[in-house]
């Protein structure tokens, strides 16, 4: 089995060895970058199978990164470090199509965990693909192609927008708790902060629903989640 390579761009040389130490330990070969350009460069030639990425970077910091990326249609998975004062720039990361953050200081042990979910969901994802083509209403959504039409339109969504999609429209017409969007989705128990499923809710019905104040595709079950239905 190949050796997965992680990207992990971080400016400080304690955490950097602290990190390469564990994902070496664990099997993983490790790529480092001490400055944001230098980072997006190896992430763009090298095509790691994982990004750990600070937000505040010299040169371009972690948000830019994301963005590039995802702008670019490089969708290798990104899992953010940030400090506890970082709250907008962690909900921003993970709308610009992060996978998942960690905040300073962290468990190794933990860092390591979220890597091999993350990289374990990938593989999953590319082996099988649930239903080729999902059609709910207006909305047509492949699969395999990663693309979402709504009314014959390509719609513009995010690696992680896309995946809550197509989980939540698998299970078309079922009541689906946070947790289980959790798990389902990012494949972590997030010590009960759901708040990152509310905020992709969010901003797909943004993108999908007439009326986001009114939606017809993703219905809120109140005091427990979400429902996919047809409008």
């Amino acid at each position: 089995m190949r050796v997965k390579r992680i990207l992990v761009v971080e400016d400080e040389p304690s955490i950097v060895t602290l990190i390469k130490f564990n994902l070496e330990q664990a099997d993983f070969s490790v790529l480092t970058a001490e400055d944001g350009n230098t980072g997006l460069r190896l992430a763009v030639e090298e095509k790691p199978d994982l990004i750990v990425l600070d937000i505040m970077l010299p040169g371009m910091d972690g948000i830019e990164i994301c963005k590039a990326l995802r702008l670019e249609k490089i969708n290798i998975p990104i899992l953010m470090l940030t400090a506890r004062d970082e709250e907008l720039d962690k909900v921003l990361g993970l709308e610009l199509g992060a996978d998942d953050y960690l905040t300073k200081p962290f468990s190794p042990r933990e860092l390591v965990a979220r890597i091999k979910a993350i990289l374990r969901r990938t593989r999953q994802e590319k082996e099988v693909a649930e239903e080729s083509v999902i059609t709910i209403g207006d909305l047509t959504i492949y699969v395999e192609k990663f693309e979402v039409e709504l009314k014959g339109k390509t719609i513009e969504l995010t690696p992680k927008e896309f995946e809550l999609l197509s989980f939540l429209a698998n299970h078309h017409g079922k009541v689906l708790s946070r947790d289980q969007l959790l798990n389902g989705v990012w494949d972590f128990e997030y010590d009960g902060d759901t708040r990152i499923v509310d905020v992709h809710v969010s901003h797909l019905r943004e993108k999908i629903e007439d009326d986001a104040k009114q939606p017809q595709y993703i219905r809120t079950i109140r005091g427990f989640g979400y429902k996919m239905e047809g409008p």
